[in-house]
Order: structure tokens, then sequence, then C-alpha cells
């Protein structure tokens, strides 16, 4: 099969010809029809996140079709692979149903080779039934985007007014769910960056504005996602007394020192890790009142590198998916 590898952190990938791989015991033999390009894909390739293995195949947002029959999932199913691959099932956490905190996990596309490839294996139980309906390039961002936007969400309690601090895959999505819980959506954009301000306000973002610019209210909550440290102090400072900042990435560049009145008033600062396959069932039946539309940039596999680039400078509205297999 064909695959793009990442040979050496900071380098392109390299489009490879390697065997096919062998489902493991556990394990599901998929045909990848879609992934999604996340961020953390460009931390891993960049070298943000040290290397776990090498060479490695990328992508964790992963939908595709079982190519033979196996515990418990029938030959042709569609199924969605999670960015957490593996975990223990011994350590406290994943005994006390914190599986996203496991001591010993493994990821897809990080520690497992992913799916920036025309097929892929995954543990079965880290794979999840897709819904019917919907393209598989636009369900793509729902499983790592989407995932880590809802338990992020969640994590912010249960704000009237909702700030979203870098407006990409993840902000795009969970406006449209907090819009229909009838959520003031503030969207944070790069300074003077104009398309993506309309594309938050198209969404219904009641405010769009730069990170240099000031909402016209105090916030209940913030979302980061964008991986810039700097903006936990300033996000401090516009969320109300009592409010919430929540960092969404699993990297973030360091957090500069600031005043302890911009923490004061009972503010407080949480970070998301990862997800479980509860939140992927809680979110897809979410997901079947709603009418949520993710907006997708696609790529031919062989331009993965392209979309890393378009992703990397901002230039993509929405998320970038890799079609393995285009028609």
């Amino acid at each position: 099969m064909r695959a793009m590898r990442m040979h050496r952190a900071g380098s392109p990938l390299v489009l490879d010809d390697i065997a096919l791989p062998a489902p493991a015991p556990g394990e599901l033999l998929i045909k990848v029809t879609a992934c999604g390009v996340c961020r953390t894909d460009l931390h891993i390739v960049d070298g943000d996140l040290p290397a776990h293995r090498l060479p490695l195949v990328p992508g964790h947002e992963i939908v595709g079709i079982v190519a033979e029959t196996a515990h418990g999932f029938a030959a042709g199913t569609r199924v969605g692979v999670l960015w957490l691959g593996r975990t223990c099932g011994e350590c406290p956490y994943c005994l006390a149903g914190q599986e996203n905190l496991c001591d010993r996990p493994q990821f897809t596309g990080y520690d497992r080779d992913g799916g920036y490839a025309e097929y892929c294996v995954a543990r079965a139980t880290n794979c999840v039934r897709l819904p019917p309906g919907g393209d598989d390039a636009h369900l793509a961002p729902l499983l790592c985007a989407g995932l880590i936007g809802f338990r992020s969400y969640r994590r912010a309690g249960k704000p009237e007014r909702l700030g979203l601090m870098g407006f990409g895959a993840a902000a795009h999505i969970i406006t449209q769910v907090a819009r229909a819980d009838g959520v003031a959506v503030h969207a944070f954009t790069r300074p003077g960056d104009a398309r993506a301000q309309a594309f938050a306000r198209d969404l219904g973002a009641v405010w769009a504005g730069g990170t240099n610019e000031h909402p016209p209210e105090a916030l209940d909550a913030i979302i980061i996602f964008a991986p810039a440290g700097e903006l936990v102090p300033l996000a401090l400072r516009l969320v109300r007394k009592g409010g919430r900042v929540v960092c969404a990435g699993i990297h973030m560049s360091n957090i500069p020192a600031f005043a302890y009145a911009d923490l004061w008033g009972e503010r407080e600062l949480a970070s998301v890790a990862n997800l479980t396959t509860a939140d992927a069932t809680a979110f897809f039946a979410r997901l079947g009142s709603l009418a949520v539309q993710t907006t997708v940039t696609t790529y031919a596999l062989e331009a993965a590198n392209k979309a890393l680039d378009d992703l990397r400078s901002g230039s993509i509205s929405g998320a970038a998916v890799l079609l393995p297999r285009l028609p």
C-alpha cells in the first residue's frame, strides 16, 4: 500500500510503498477512505512533540471501512478511529473510567501508525461505528477536532457567553453546537484575519475579532484552541469573576508569567487531555439532533505536505482532509 511517512522531524513526509499492515489480536484492518489533518499532526511532524517512533504514518482523524469481519465488526462497516489508540486498562485512571488519563497510553498516528495511508490497523475497542449519512471527508474532522472541541466545551461548564481563541477545525464545529444551545459565541482569530472572522460570523458568532481586540462584554468561559501560551493571561483577563479558561491542545508554547490579579476572583484555568470512547458516543448522539456542517478542503494522499503547509500558515477555513483513494 501507499503511505505518507515521517522519517525525521522537521522534514517533509515521504510517499512510501510499504507492506499492508497485519492486524494483531484485538485489532481491525481498515481501508482508509478519509483522514483529517489535525494540528497535533503538525506538532508531531514539526518536532514540537518528540518522536515516539520512526518512520511513522501520522494521522488520527480516520474514517474507513472494516476490511475483514472481526471482533463484532462486520466487513464493510464504516468506522472512525480515535486519537487514543490503546489504553492499559490497569492503571487507576483506566479503572476509574478516565482512560483519557491512562498512565501507559498509545496514540494513533504517534505511537501507532495512523491514517495517512491506504490502510491502517486499529484496536476494535478504540473504534466507533459512525452514524449513517454524511460523506467521509466531512465526518473525518469530527473524530478529533469535533471530539476534543466537545470535551472542551463540556469542560467550560454551561456558559452563556463563550469565547473561542483560534478559529480552526475544532472551533468551527463547536461554534455550531454552542449556538444550538443558545450560547453567544465570541470568536478570536489572528489579528487582521478578516477571512476567518467573516467565517466565524457566518457560523453564528455574535462577535469576531483579533486577539488584540476586546469583546463587548466579559465572558463566562474561553476555550483556547491555538497553541499559543501567551493567550492564557489574555483569556483570564477577558473572563468574568468565577469564569473558566480551558486549554484544549496537547501542545502549547510556554505560558508567560502573569499577575495574580488576572487569576484572582475565583477564575479557573483548566486543560483537556485526549478523549474517551464515551465522549465519542455522547458527541455523535448530540449531533443526531443538530445540523452541524463541517467545512473541509480535500487533498490527495500524496499532497499531505501541502495540507500540512496550509494548516501551518492558517490558510484553511475549517479542516483539511486527505482522501487516500480519490474518485
